[in-house]
């Protein structure tokens, strides 16, 4: 069997996210379509809409035939490690190829660029230290560096791209035998935030803006079955999951840690544990204390990260020891239908990695460390019962089929 591997969020599943499945099939000729997904917080440092059980069954309704975690140690985290550990764990099940979407929708500038950022990485990594040292925040550094060492044919100022580049770096580091591909985003753009009025693909943004207003009359932009599961997740828990309603537990975090107590926590650095604990005391939400801290230096996406691992207490050590490996150190399925499983059961015995179905087989794993802390600040808004309901999902639920 052929497989083809995608990199996803599903934050939630839209119509979108559908063409993509269905294009990545029809490109690649793929027998079996494996979905790496994030688990409980997003790359951009946010708390995913619902859960991922949620989400992996979002998945196979649209024609995923297997979901994979993608856990929080690489999901929160900057491209290029979002990347990197997505692209270890779909060489461990042994995918012919990965396919992503992109603003751009051709696969060679990709590998052009990957291919001069590795033959240059010392001359580019310090053209960034230098535009850092000016103020210049991350993102835009590391185009302006890209740039200087003579890249001009893909716009890593977009979302998808800068992403699609750090997958096809991945994979020639890994010296992985996947074969990237990539199909280009069609209609709605990644941060675009209002529903279109004359077409029924939205961005997951504005699905989420939409919803977290008390709107539901999503069902144009969503497969019925993503519809579906989110109204019986919003009937049975009374809530979307979103920073405003975290914010309570992050206050009180910050309010109750020292200094120094910050300074611990994975990706703080350069003082902004002063204006973190500065702007908390008079912060009455999410928005407004984000508003307050966020410098041209520091991005509103780098801050939500950085208190995500607050929120979760993940601490730089806890996240050194999870990446020691560099990279993933097992394999979890969340979803599958009888291709997925069939596919499974052809590759699990030559797999490089342990494929693990319950986490009592991790209970020992750095990485499983930090995901089991994420998963616990994940369900802490619900109400009791459904909190530690929730909470035992974790440790009980089988893969779904």
């Amino acid at each position: 069997m052929k497989a083809v591997g995608i990199v996803v969020e599903y934050n939630p599943f839209h119509n979108g996210h559908l063409y993509h499945v269905q294009q990545t099939r029809k490109k690649t000729s793929a027998d079996c379509v494996i979905a790496v997904i994030s688990s409980s917080f997003t790359q951009r440092g946010e708390p995913a809409i619902v859960p991922k059980w949620e989400r992996a069954r979002m998945a196979l309704a649209g024609g995923v035939d297997l979901v994979v975690e993608l856990p929080y140690s690489f999901a929160v985290q900057t491209a290029e490690r979002f990347a990197h550990g997505a692209v270890s764990i779909l060489d461990a099940l042994f995918c012919e190829q990965l396919c992503f979407g992109s603003e751009h929708g051709s696969i060679e500038p990709f590998i052009k660029t990957a291919q001069l950022l590795i033959y240059k990485k010392e001359q580019h990594n310090e053209k960034v230290k230098q535009y850092v040292r000016q103020g210049i925040n991350y993102a835009k550094a590391y185009a302006l560096a890209l740039h200087d060492i003579g890249h001009d044919t893909l716009d890593v100022s977009q979302p998808n791209n800068i992403l699609g580049l750090h997958y096809v770096k991945a994979i020639i580091e890994q010296r992985s035998n996947i074969k990237p591909e990539t199909i280009q985003r069609i209609v709605a753009h990644y941060h675009d935030e209002t529903l279109p009025a004359n077409d029924d693909i939205a961005s997951a943004t504005s699905i989420r803006r939409f919803l977290q207003s008390d709107h539901d009359d999503v069902a144009r932009y969503v497969p019925h079955t993503t519809y579906d599961t989110l109204q019986t997740y919003r009937h049975t828990y009374m809530t979307w999951h979103d920073w405003e309603k975290y914010f309570p537990l992050l206050k009180y975090r910050l309010l109750t840690m020292n200094v120094d107590d910050i300074q611990q926590i994975a990706e703080v650095e350069e003082g902004i544990e002063y204006r973190l604990k500065k702007a908390i005391i008079h912060a009455t939400s999410f928005h407004d204390f984000l508003s307050v801290v966020k410098t041209k230096r520091y991005t509103w996406t780098r801050l939500q990260r950085i208190c995500t691992h607050i929120l979760t207490n993940v601490t730089k050590k806890e996240m050194e020891k999870a990446h020691e490996n560099k990279g993933a150190t097992y394999v979890r399925p969340l979803a599958m239908n009888e291709t997925g499983r069939a596919y499974l059961q052809a590759v699990k015995k030559q797999m490089a990695l342990p494929l693990v179905t319950s986490v009592k087989q991790m209970r020992h794993d750095a990485i499983y460390h930090i995901e089991k802390k994420a998963t616990q600040a994940y369900v802490s808004i619900l109400p009791e019962p459904l909190w530690t309901e929730a909470l035992q999902r974790e440790y009980k639920t089988p893969p779904l089929r």
